[in-house]
């Protein structure tokens, strides 16, 4: 079958069997090799991606089934603020140390990305509930938790301080004119 996948914000368009896994799409025919495949049955999260916006395991996923879908992976995270800035829940997990091995970072980047779109501000509940579906097998998650703590924070202050620039530009405008 022949299908186009946006990945990233890149259409691919790729000549694929009816029962090839996502995973396998992302990995082995669009080198993307930041989504891991780990246990073969959906249990462990390593090959979470986000399709629409909403984390989906990728080894249960056809790749037929993402045709017409918005898929981003791991790789698509940096930059999309702008220029090659890393997200922010990408600089938690350096900051906060929220990982080891590394094997499960990139799912838990993704959920922990698809949960601060969806609520910006999350409880700690929260976002253990989110990462739920995902096992870490080196930090005991209290780091990922935090990691993401962090983003969202820091999201926090860089909307508000892109939220007063505007407004103290003109009034520092106006008291300069008045001199």
């Amino acid at each position: 079958m022949r299908i186009t996948v946006n990945v990233n914000g890149e259409d691919h368009t790729r000549e694929v069997e009816p029962r090839h896994l996502l995973v396998r799409f992302l990995r082995d025919d669009l080198d993307l090799t930041g989504t891991h495949w780990g246990c073969d049955t959906s249990n462990c999260g390593t090959c979470v991606v986000l399709m629409d916006g909403e984390p989906v395991k990728s080894c249960t996923v056809l790749a037929v089934m993402a045709a017409g879908h918005e898929i981003r992976t791991v790789e698509g995270l940096a930059g999309t603020a702008g220029g090659d800035q890393l997200d922010p829940v990408q600089q938690g997990f350096i900051e906060e140390h929220g990982l080891q091995c590394g094997f499960c970072t990139p799912g838990m980047m993704l959920t922990g990305r698809a949960l601060l779109d969806r609520n910006p501000d999350p409880s700690e509940q929260e976002i253990r509930e989110a990462i739920s579906g995902q096992l870490c097998r080196c930090t005991g998650y209290l780091n990922i938790v935090r990691s993401i703590q962090w983003a969202a924070k820091k999201q926090a202050e860089s909307a508000a301080a892109a939220t007063a620039a505007p407004t103290a530009a003109p009034a520092a405008t106006l008291a300069g004119g008045q001199s």
